[in-house]
Parts: structure tokens; sequence; C-alpha cells
């Protein structure tokens, strides 16, 4: 599906752009390739997102803590060393944290539904 010649990545040498949340910051430091999009991500103390998201992701916890919370209510935890995967439109979902967390989040066109004919 992809044609990605071997990459070796110094995250230091990528840019790290800062996203005003509803109340603290994310850092994304951003790698794209066709239909593919690697990012660290770090949320300050404090984060809450300023939207609820539809996007497929697989998010991988680095360091800290956060909680996905869905539109519907239910809510997950997750710590160092854990993931969760969805895919495009199965959920709506946004990240907070009390205390600030790094995460390794891949998404990109494997993760949309598949069409029907």
């Amino acid at each position: 599906m992809y044609n990605i010649p071997f990459t070796a990545l110094d995250w230091s040498d990528v840019p790290r752009v800062a996203y005003a949340g509803a109340t603290g910051t994310a850092y994304w430091q951003t790698l794209h390739f066709d239909g593919l999009r690697i990012r660290i991500v770090e949320y300050s103390a404090g984060y809450v997102a300023d939207h609820w998201c539809q996007k497929g992701h697989i998010v991988h916890c680095l360091e800290g803590t956060f909680t996905s919370e869905m539109a519907d209510g239910a809510a997950f935890v997750l710590t160092a060393g854990m993931t969760y995967i969805v895919s495009d439109d199965l959920s709506s979902h946004r990240s907070t944290t009390v205390d600030g967390a790094k995460l390794l989040i891949v998404d990109g066109s494997f993760l949309k539904p598949p069409t029907s004919f």
C-alpha cells in the first residue's frame, strides 16, 4: 500500500508546533507520507482538546497519563505503555490530561472505513 524507504528519524530535528486546547497546549512534531501521518504529541498539564475528533488513530502513550473521553460519556484512561486504536467515524473522542502526556500517534487513509459498492 505504501512505498516508504527505510527512514531513520531523529525527532529532535522535527519542528515542534504548538496548538492551543480548550485549556493547555498540545505540541506536535509531524512526519507526513502519502496517506500516512506519524506524530509525537505532547500535552501540557491541564490539557483539554478544543474539539471532538471523529478521525481514526493508533495512539500509544509514551509518558504520563491521559484520558480519551467519548461523546457518549465513556472514558478510557491510558498510561505509559498503553495503546488505543479506532477507525474513522467510529467514535467521537477527545483527549484530556491532568499532569501531561507524551504520545506517538499514527493515522492515515488505512483507517478509513471500506467503501461499499
